[in-house]
């Protein structure tokens, strides 16, 4: 079965930017975590406080799940932009180059 040539996939220039963004976030992530894992160890109690009908670890694990979800939205948003503007530009630069 023949499915036809594969796609050129050219070496994306914007890979180091995302490397950092994605760094940067997870970092923020895991401090974020790590206040919650933190309250757990050494004041538990605090967790069963009350906040709107659902108690401190309730609330706090469903907003480290959003935040999480968030951050994947974000993190789309800005490599997306940047792919398109680092690989774009560079690849208009080099048409101009072989027209030149």
């Amino acid at each position: 079965m023949h499915h036809g040539p594969a796609t050129d996939w050219s070496k994306d220039k914007a890979a180091p930017f995302k490397t950092r963004v994605g760094i940067w976030m997870f970092v923020l992530y895991a401090v974020i975590y790590i206040g919650f894992i933190l309250i757990n160890t050494f004041n538990p109690k605090l967790m069963g406080s009350d906040i709107g009908g659902l108690n401190l670890a309730t609330v706090y694990g469903f907003g480290l799940i959003i935040f999480a979800l968030m951050l994947a939205f974000v993190y789309n948003a800005i490599c997306s932009a940047a792919e398109e503007e680092i690989n774009g530009r560079l690849d208009d630069e080099a048409d101009e180059e072989e027209a030149a």
